[in-house]
């Protein structure tokens, strides 16, 4: 897609996330969005994209680190139930309790009974926040085999985006047939008629991230609460206070022109 495209069709979407935004806040409306996907799919970038222009106390997101030695004793969702949201919030999962289905069974993370018993669990658990009224989507980004392939060659070429390699995205390279088995198994068992799965084609950035915005703002009616322009004060007059010089505490700046 191209970038002069993407940009005038993201801007008009941003204004309507800001809506979005603010029906969720007028209304008290709780909301998750969980992003799943294979490595290097695009959950990051298209969150981000989501979030850059909203209120990080109304939107945020939330990306749990690999769980503490406490942590794998408790009740596995246990460590994502203190992420949901309260009346007026939206909370964006870059990865979320599908851990189990997907990264923990390919690499053995969990037990073959921990890995039955969620199967049977987790659309148990979604039907319960559903009935006690949280909105939920959850969207599966789809990169081909050749596309995440260049993508991390792109990746481990580029100073700048190696760190984004991780020993688990070298995993997911060398076991392509494992997460797809493990996708469909997901699929079959939690794609709900209270919480689907629905399929973002993310092969193009640009164009995925797009689709994903204009579906999410589909799913949630609102009305356009837009606030009128501000009527700002006058600022307050100078009188007699000096500025003292603080020039000593400025950080030199190669950037800026000398004054003239």
């Amino acid at each position: 897609m191209k970038k002069k495209l993407y940009g005038q069709e993201l801007a008009g979407l941003e204004s309507e996330l800001a809506k979005l935004q603010a029906w969720i806040v007028d209304q008290g409306l709780r909301v998750v969005v969980i992003f799943e996907g294979r490595d290097a799919a695009g959950k990051g970038g298209t969150i981000k994209t989501i979030t850059r222009r909203l209120n990080p106390r109304v939107v945020r997101t939330v990306a749990t680190p690999t769980p503490t030695e406490r942590q794998k004793s408790e009740w596995y969702l246990q460590r994502y139930i203190p992420h949901l949201p309260a009346g007026g919030e939206m909370v964006l999962f870059d990865r979320s309790w599908y851990n189990r289905l997907g990264v923990e069974k390919v690499m053995g993370f969990c037990t073959d009974a921990e890995y039955e018993r969620f199967l049977q669990l987790g659309p148990r658990f979604e039907e319960e926040l559903v009935h006690d009224g949280i909105i939920l989507i959850k969207y599966w980004l789809h990169v081909s085999d050749d596309e995440q392939e260049r993508r991390f060659q792109r990746r481990n070429t580029d100073a700048k985006r190696r760190w984004k390699l991780s020993p688990m995205d070298l995993q997911a390279r060398s076991r392509w047939v494992d997460y797809s088995r493990a996708r469909d198994v997901m699929f079959e068992y939690t794609s709900t008629q209270w919480a689907p799965w629905v399929i973002a084609d993310m092969n193009d950035k640009k164009a995925g991230r797009l689709s994903i915005i204009r579906h999410l703002l589909g799913q949630i009616p609102y009305d356009d609460l837009t606030r009128p322009p501000l009527n700002l004060p006058d600022r307050q007059p100078q009188g007699d206070y000096v500025t003292p010089d603080w020039s000593s505490l400025y950080i030199p700046s190669e950037y800026l022109e000398p004054n003239r």
